[in-house]
């Protein structure tokens, strides 16, 4: 079997992967990079904004029950994060609020991405795409590099002195969501690419990694029920932002959950609901200011309930409480106890429960802007045990030697709490890449000359 030879070798080639492989790459180490897809990227083709926690204070208040070396990492590394995006060329605007609690900075996350695989490349590492994954190669306890299968279906050893898993997660495989996430995650629909289906993980469960945390949540956004993504752009422009300026009932027709806490936090909350859907009311204020409006300064302005209504979700406009009498008996509410929910909230002021913490104001301005909703996938909590410098730790808390992972792949970081995606995918892709072996004096190189394809651009 023919055999490629380099220092660090990355598996997968989205943010994590290619940020770790870049930085490798800059630090004077041979590379090799090999992605599962067609095309680079990963989910962050998708994204625009790395953010996180601003504090050590805030992300112990909003992720409290999160692996605490890692939430210190990420909140020491974010700086050195954003300028390492800028190191590349790469624009990064300057700081702004996000989802309440955060601080980021909008940037191109294209232009990430073909910058880090000019880096790659112009610092002699490979990258291979189509390429599938099939084994972790190990020796005396630790991993060695993989077997991989290129896309013209040349099976080839790649030994190198660290692996990187930055596969993105498992939000592609439908069984793995229900085991670890929810037995309904597997009718969620996907807003994230759908080529992460777990090779990460299976290939660190095969060498002994730990995992976790079971039933730690995810990231998602909800989405107006029976509309399907027809593009990429939709799973920004479907998500209902807004939900945490309005107010979610149950089938039940009841509410369960703090909305104002944030619609990614609703969203895990309504998976475990009867059916996994709920209804969405909104006022003329929660309309004006919300609906109508943008969710983060320098994101574009979508009027998300007209979009919602076009593309066939169940959408109503009610112009007074006793409206909501009228509502579809298909759709499974009572609207008239939805509307009696609504007027003892009213009632209640400050005292309501489930409490609104973040924006107690009344929903008392018709007409209702009415939308269901249902969750949606970007990326599982539960993933690959790893310390603050990327180190894969097997179940008795040490690092196997030689394996990294980085971005999605992992857990621990998060348990029922968010603080960005892109973020950790930024600072544990760059400690996974400061943390490999010392420079060796090798090059990516085919052992068996002629074997191994040249990898395509």
């Amino acid at each position: 079997m023919p055999e490629i030879e380099t220092d660090v070798l990355v598996i997968g080639a989205g943010m994590a992967g290619l940020t770790a492989a870049a930085r490798a790459a800059t630090r004077g180490r041979s590379v090799v990079v090999v992605e599962k897809s067609a095309a680079i990227g990963g989910s962050a083709q998708f994204a625009g904004y790395a953010w996180t926690a601003p504090s050590h204070q805030v992300m112990d208040e909003v992720n409290p029950d999160g692996d605490p070396a890692l939430r210190r990492a990420l909140v020491d590394g974010f700086r050195d994060g954003i300028d390492w995006i800028r190191s590349l060329g790469v624009d990064c605007a300057d700081a702004v609020t996000v989802l309440r609690y955060g601080t980021g900075h909008q940037f191109d996350t294209n232009h990430y991405i073909d910058q880090c695989r000019r880096r790659i490349r112009s610092h002699g590492g490979e990258l291979y795409s189509s390429a599938e994954t099939l084994a972790l190669l190990t020796s005396d306890g630790g991993v060695v590099g993989a077997r991989v299968r290129l896309s013209d279906g040349t099976e080839c050893e790649v030994r190198a002195r660290a692996t990187i898993l930055a596969t993105g997660g498992f939000q592609a495989n439908s069984a793995l969501a229900a085991a670890h996430i929810h037995p309904a995650a597997s009718e969620m629909q996907l807003r994230s690419n759908p080529a992460s289906a777990g090779d990460g993980l299976r290939l660190a469960e095969s060498v002994g990694a730990a995992t976790g945390t079971d039933r730690s949540g995810f990231y998602g956004h909800l989405v107006p029920t029976g509309v399907r993504f027809r593009d990429p752009s939709d799973f920004v422009a479907l998500s209902l932002y807004y939900s945490e300026h309005a107010l979610l009932f149950n089938l039940d027709n009841r509410r369960f959950t703090d909305e104002t806490v944030g619609d990614h936090l609703t969203t895990m909350d309504l998976l475990e609901q009867p059916e996994s859907r709920g209804l969405l009311v909104a006022d003329a204020r929660v309309y004006r200011e919300w609906i109508t409006g943008t969710y983060v300064e320098g994101a574009a302005a979508l009027d998300k309930f007209d979009l919602a209504q076009r593309r066939g979700g169940r959408c109503g406009i009610a112009e007074n409480l006793d409206e909501f009498a009228y509502l579809p008996e298909e759709w499974g509410y009572d609207g008239a106890a939805i509307a009696d929910q609504i007027r003892s909230l009213h009632a209640s002021g400050t005292d309501a429960q489930p409490p609104r913490r973040f924006d107690p104001a009344p929903l008392d301005e018709g007409p209702y802007y009415l939308v269901e909703a249902c969750p949606a996938l970007t990326f599982p909590f539960h993933g690959i045990r790893i310390d603050e410098h990327g180190r894969v730790l097997d179940a008795a808390g040490g690092a196997i030697s030689g394996l990294f992972a980085a971005g999605s792949d992992t857990g621990g970081l998060y348990n029922r709490a968010y603080t960005g995606g892109i973020a950790p995918a930024l600072v544990f892709g760059l400690a996974a890449a400061d943390h490999t072996a010392p420079v060796s004096t090798c090059q990516p190189r085919a052992v068996l000359a002629g074997t191994v394809p040249r990898p395509g651009p």
